[in-house]
This record gives C-alpha cells, structure tokens and sequence, in this order.
C-alpha cells in the first residue's frame, strides 16, 4: 500500500484545540455546538474554515492555517475563538479547555451525528462514548516521509514533558482521579489510539497502515489516534499527547516546543545522525509517570533506570533549544515554559481552586473560564 506524504517546505506549524462549551448557569456541559456553528458559517461556504464539530456536541475544535511561527498561530487561533466566544454566549454558554470537564457526566451528552462519529462508536461502544476528553494537537511539517518515522520515535523522548506541563485533567465526572491527566488515560481504551508502535521506516508504516485496513481494524489511516503519530495529508508528525489547555499562553509553550524539536531533528538527519529511538518500556513507564504525577514526576532518562525530576528534565531542554528557537522566532514563547512551571499547571490550579472551596469544583471551571478569557499573562 502506497501512502503519499504531501512534505512541508520548513518546520511549518499548526494546532487544533479543542474547546468545551459550559453552561453559564450550571457550569456543566452544553450540546450548543450545532448552534454555534451554524451562526459563524460563512454564507458561501457548507463549514465554518477553521471551527468544527467534534465527537460530542458540547465541543467545537477550532484549528489554524499552516502557520510559519508560534505567533502566528496563536494569533490564528484567537480571531477563530472570539467567533466562537460570541456565538456561544448567544446560547448561553461560555468556552473552557481542559483535559476533562471537573463533574459533568459523560452519560448525559450527545453525540454530534456525523457517519464516521457514529461508526466509531458501533465499532468501540462504551470505550467510545466515554470520550468526553478534550486535547490540543500540533502539526509540524516534515520535508520528507522518510524523516516522519525517525522523528516520531525521537519525541517519545520528550512524550513525558509533554504530557506533564499540559496535564490538566485531574477530575472525572465530580471524582478526584489522583492523576494529574486521567484524559491520557481514557483515550488509550480505543484500541488505535495510544503509544505508537516504534517502526523503523515509512515502508514499514505502510505495510502495518495495510494489514489495518486489510483486517477492517480501520479504514482509513486517520483512524490510528497515536499521542504521536505522522499524518500524510499535512505532511506533518502530529503530537496528540497534549490535554486540553485553557489559554494560548500554554498553547504558546508547547507549541514551540515541539516546533523547536521537530526543526532540530529534521536537521540533524540532513546531518547524518540517528534520532533516539527510546526502549518501548522507558516510554510506557514515562507517560504512566507523567499521567500519575504530572510536574511532581521523576521521569527514566536512560536503560539503567537512572530518574530526573520531569521539570528539570523540560528546563534543561527549554536552554538547550533556545538558539533553535531564535531562529524560529519563538524565543518568547519557550523562555515562559519555566514560569509556567512555577505558576503550575492547569492540575495543579485546579486542585488548588477546589481546596480553597472545600472541594467545591464550579469554582474549577470558573477558573478555566476566566482562564481562557484572560489568559495567563507568562
């Protein structure tokens, strides 16, 4: 089976976020988006370009163009989201972004009836309609098929730092989960979804993309949801470990991160070097670490077991990438990554919000909503 990679000219940028839509009154979830949708869709157009609907109805994920810098992109976002914004307050809703709404349940929301929606849950059930999780996705462009591969399985590496500064699902359907990102753990039910399986070239992601859909475990290659996967129409590799994140500060963050990392490795196989390529049980083990205790993780950084503490691991990374990122033009938004950690991330705002109410979490998600009205000010 022959998949042709459509390859980007540079390290090109986008991102996909997906936004909650909460009643104003009760703060739980509202299935609003066929509304809000439909206000913001241009006369001439069957779609909004940049805002779509999601597996459930009280979700709008609004996503960019292809974007050359952090900046742009989030200057992309915004203008996409006060559409929204306005359109939802019509409705009586506001916006949120987290990994998991704190206490609504899933069992009460609607499913947006799109065929391959309604197909994903015959063939998956209940494993399917509990994905009331909600995350943020970014593209980077790759110049050649034959560097998506490598580069995935190089930014297994970094996976756990990832995961950790955009935890922010510790709560699930009114419930203390323990965990800092209980989103990475419902999304790997699916039996596509999850770590990438470590292939050691494009030609072997065809053949494996082949036996899928050969045996109807898929029928196309946008069913394999890995938390980092290549993704051939763009012709970018795609990190989809990210939870929700609730400003475009953190967007900012990880969105140079990631641009960074990508543009290094691309040029360090025009150099001739081997990307690492992380043992499958050092990844496993770091993500579980990572989805356990977010920034309070000690993650394995070699074979022998040897552990770092996960925001010395991201700081250290944050000065080693800075003269990638100058050229990038993306200095400014890695530079805030250590004052994110300091500030703490969303897990931690949140369980802080709710200690300081008794437990109470509406206050949560008054939190993430003046959050993502206000931003975080890094």
């Amino acid at each position: 089976m022959r998949i042709e990679f459509s390859p980007s000219e540079r390290t090109s940028l986008g991102v996909e976020w997906e936004l909650e839509l909460v009643d104003l009154d009760t703060r739980e979830l509202t299935g609003v988006s066929d509304a809000v949708l439909a206000a913001i869709k241009p006369d001439d157009q069957q779609e909004h370009p940049k805002a779509k609907h999601e597996l459930l109805q009280s979700c709008v994920e609004v996503i960019t163009g292809v974007c050359q810098t952090v900046a742009e992109a989030k200057a992309d976002l915004a203008g996409t989201v006060a559409e929204v914004r306005a359109a939802a307050a019509d409705q009586g809703a506001g916006l949120i972004c987290s990994g998991t709404h704190p206490f609504t349940d899933w069992a009460t929301q609607r499913v947006t009836e799109i065929d391959r929606y309604l197909t994903l849950l015959e063939r998956n059930q209940w494993t399917a309609r509990q994905l009331q999780i909600f995350g943020v996705h970014v593209h980077c462009g790759v110049r050649s098929p034959d560097k998506a591969m490598p580069i995935v399985n190089g930014l297994l590496t970094y996976l756990p730092h990832f995961l950790a500064l955009s935890a922010s699902s510790p709560y699930w359907v009114g419930s203390d989960t323990g965990l800092a990102s209980y989103r990475s753990k419902v999304f790997e039910a699916l039996p596509t979804a999850g770590l990438p399986y470590q292939l050691s070239g494009w030609d072997e992601f065809e053949r494996y993309m082949q036996a899928l859909i050969t045996s109807k475990a898929i029928e196309s290659v946008r069913e394999v949801w890995w938390d980092i996967r290549p993704h051939p129409n763009f012709g970018t590799v795609e990190l989809r470990i990210c939870d929700g994140l609730p400003t475009l500060d953190e967007i900012g963050c990880v969105a140079a991160l990631a641009q960074c990392l990508v543009e290094r490795f691309d040029r360090q196989l025009d150099d001739g070097y081997t990307l690492p390529d992380p043992r499958p049980w050092l990844v496993r083990e770091n993500k579980w670490r990572a989805a356990r205790y977010g920034l309070d993780a000690e993650i394995v950084v070699d074979n022998s077991g040897t552990v770092q503490p996960v925001t010395s691991a991201i700081t250290d990374l944050v000065e080693d990438l800075l003269p990638v990122a100058r050229r990038l033009d993306c200095s400014a938004e890695l530079e805030a990554i250590p004052r994110l950690i300091e500030r703490g991330a969303s897990y931690q705002r949140q369980r802080a919000t709710a200690a300081d109410h008794g437990g109470d979490l509406v206050p949560v998600v008054d939190l993430l909503l003046t959050e993502m009205r206000e931003g975080l000010n890094l």
